[in-house]
């Protein structure tokens, strides 16, 4: 039995994931069933005497040759275009959510940008793990209005979410099974992937890549929301950036 389908992808993957098993159960039972017949069919007590002309037909070659025709279609016919349908059609971007996901070890480190709709500019330089997790650029105005989040990522209902994916040291593996999204996040590289959210609730987000000792509690949470609860939260969040930046300045002008 298979979870739960938490997203618009997930029928049409549990539905190959059917069919692989499927054609794995037939392999299985013909490929058991041509053995037992080989073993009946030229036991000893039957073929005391070797033949020393072997098969005379070419029945063997004809299913080799059926055999390779089975495995080009299941390639050229349904997986290219499974993955080409599927995997690397993203949505139009001006009618999703945008989100940049920077895995380290150990955790994940959402980012959205702000009113602007732009994402400040990052650079390896000003990482710190305790304050700039991403590196963000500071003196970035478009930075200015970005948010940060550490392990959840809250996007709206049925709306399409391209997460756009980076690390910070090893590599790691995006994973939301209920979703049936994984994607490897590899060191150097800016991985896109995405995803449409069909249930509301908290889904785990899981590193499905052995990244290090702490492997184990790389855990992160996807929460679906109502388009209404997504746009409050981002107010909200909105306004503390807003009322954070207004202490910066109380702070300077007392020191200056």
């Amino acid at each position: 039995m298979l979870p739960i389908q938490a997203s618009t992808q997930s029928a049409a993957i549990d539905h190959i994931i059917v069919l692989v098993h499927w054609l794995m159960l037939i392999m299985f039972v013909g490929w058991i069933s041509y053995f037992l017949y080989t073993i009946f069919r030229f036991r000893s007590s039957k073929n005391t005497k070797a033949s020393y002309h072997g098969v005379k037909t070419h029945f063997s070659s004809y299913l080799e040759i059926g055999l390779v025709l089975i495995e080009v279609f299941l390639l050229v016919g349904l997986s290219i275009p499974f993955w080409q349908n599927v995997v690397t059609a993203f949505p139009p971007a001006e009618k999703a959510l945008t989100v940049r996901v920077v895995a380290q070890q150990f955790a994940w480190n959402v980012h959205y940008p702000g009113k602007d709709g732009r994402f400040g500019k990052t650079n390896s330089s000003f990482v710190n793990s305790q304050t700039n997790p991403i590196g963000l650029d500071p003196q970035d105005p478009y930075g200015k209005d970005d948010i940060l989040t550490v392990n959840q990522l809250n996007v709206p209902i049925n709306k399409p979410v391209i997460v756009r994916l980076s690390s910070l040291d090893v590599i790691h593996c995006f994973g939301i099974p209920l979703m049936r999204l994984k994607q490897d996040v590899l060191p150097g590289m800016k991985i896109p992937t995405w995803f449409e959210a069909t249930k509301l609730g908290t889904f785990e987000i899981m590193c499905a890549q052995l990244c290090g000792v702490g492997h184990y509690r790389m855990r992160g949470f996807v929460n679906v929301m109502k388009p209404e609860d997504f746009k409050s939260w981002m107010t909200e969040q909105e306004e503390l950036l807003l009322e954070e930046a207004e202490a910066d300045d109380s702070e300077d002008d007392f020191w200056s």
